[in-house]
């Protein structure tokens, strides 16, 4: 007789004292569910990320009261971020299979029994999701979010789907192979793609938070794009020294150019405006070039130093 199998899921939570409740009562529903028709035991593994609200209070007065969840929660010393709180769940995750979710409600927990469905019957190494629509989203940050993948899959040879959410069942192999990635600097979306396996796509209507505010600002969001580009490209590294070579043929070209003129016609002292005008933009595009490898360089500093990703305050895990 088989060993029953285990499914962890992984809920990074910042500020979600009010919809972790609400997540967990939905979570517990699917897993009897799930427990009845699968054999399958569930295990979530909740990474508080610093929060200022009452989130870990809530962790631990919901660690027991949720059969079949055996609920185990771990909070960090101050914000790391997602990406760390990802890290943290998926290296404590002892689960045949793993999902990583939000608390929000916006990956629906009704989902599970058909990612797990596909697994189970079809020849796939993790169901992902992605949203079909951008609805309740501001325009101005929809119409970039489409321009950050639209770039980043032409600049790098890691496949990133527009629209795809944190929101994946992953099979055991998958998750060592994300493991073994020791990088400082993380982005999940490119990470899951850069691994390989074989991977479904589960197409779903975007559905709002149940509760409390997004934690992501259009600035916050900025910045991870740049990190995703940075981390999964070096097309920008190339594109400073292709426009560094053409401004150097212009400048060249250019000084033939005032050569011969001043022989032939004199050296007439005229046109400040514009030459200041081409001082400055040319200016400009060595601080972008610059920048663009600061970026590079910075992340590199990052990683030299070997610093954890996040430090745990207390948990409810055995180490």
């Amino acid at each position: 007789m088989n060993a029953q199998q285990t499914l962890s899921v992984v809920v990074p939570c910042f500020n979600e004292e009010e919809s972790l409740p609400l997540f967990l009562k939905e979570l517990s529903s699917v897993a009897k569910k799930m427990e009845v028709e699968h054999s399958l035991a569930f295990e979530v593994i909740l990474v508080d990320d610093g929060s200022t609200d009452r989130t870990l209070d809530v962790m631990k007065e919901q660690a027991s009261a949720h059969d079949p969840l055996a609920i185990k929660w771990i909070s960090f010393s101050r914000n790391f971020g997602k990406e760390a709180g990802l890290l943290a769940g998926l290296q404590h995750a002892t689960g045949d299979y793993v999902a990583t979710m939000d608390a929000d409600m916006q990956d629906p927990p009704s989902l599970l029994p058909q990612m797990y469905e596909i697994l189970q019957t079809e020849d796939y190494d993790n169901v992902a999701t992605r949203r079909t629509t951008r609805q309740g989203e501001p325009p101005i940050r929809s119409f970039f979010a489409r321009m950050f993948y639209r770039l980043v899959n032409r600049i790098s040879k890691t496949e990133i789907v527009d629209g795809a959410r944190d929101f994946r069942l992953m099979r055991r192999s998958m998750v060592d192979a994300i493991l073994s990635m020791p990088e400082y600097n993380r982005f999940s979306k490119g990470i899951y793609g850069w691994v390989g396996f074989k991977t479904k796509w589960l197409p779903y209507v975007n559905v709002n938070r149940v509760a409390g505010e997004t934690k992501w600002s259009f600035f916050s969001l900025l910045l991870y794009s740049i990190d995703g580009i940075v981390a999964f490209s070096t097309v920008p590294l190339s594109i400073a020294s292709v426009m560094g070579t053409i401004f150097c043929i212009v400048a060249f070209i250019a000084l033939i150019f005032i050569f011969f003129r001043a022989l032939l016609f004199g050296d007439a002292v005229q046109g400040w405006p514009s030459l200041a005008c081409i001082i400055i933009f040319i200016g400009g595009i060595q601080l972008l070039c610059l920048g663009i490898m600061g970026q590079y360089l910075a992340k590199t500093y990052l990683e030299t130093k070997h610093r954890p990703l996040y430090i745990v305050r207390e948990s409810n895990i055995d180490e």
